[in-house]
């Protein structure tokens, strides 16, 4: 199970130890993919490029970028998924990554609760 928090401007946030370092991970379920993540984990995580894809982003706008598999350790386990890498300090989870999940968002008490199905 992973908890979090939703933050003072309403994003439901969880924490997510990699390499030792503590990111906050936005849960995004806009976000069809597996992982956004911040280029200083590329050391960390040694991805093995996928390919590239293209994607639609929430204003219309169409990118292409790089992707990458990347082995995470998420909920206890380690998972295999996809990747791109960015500049910045935050991780972007997907719904992907939450397919065997179940996500409580509770704006309310300003909690976050995943966990497995």
């Amino acid at each position: 199970m992973i908890s979090g928090r939703v933050s003072k401007t309403l994003i439901p946030v969880v924490s997510l130890e990699i390499g030792g370092i503590i990111f906050d991970a936005v849960v995004d379920t806009g976000f069809n993919g597996y992982l956004e993540l911040p280029n200083i984990l590329r050391s960390i995580l040694q991805p093995r490029f996928a390919g590239r894809v293209k994607s639609l982003l929430g204003g219309g706008q169409r990118i292409e970028e790089d992707v990458y598999l990347v082995s995470i350790p998420f909920d206890g386990d380690l998972v295999e998924a996809s990747a791109t890498f960015v500049d910045g300090d935050k991780i972007l989870l997907g719904t992907q990554m939450l397919k065997d999940h179940r996500l409580v968002i509770d704006f309310k008490g300003l909690s976050v609760l995943v966990d497995r199905a």
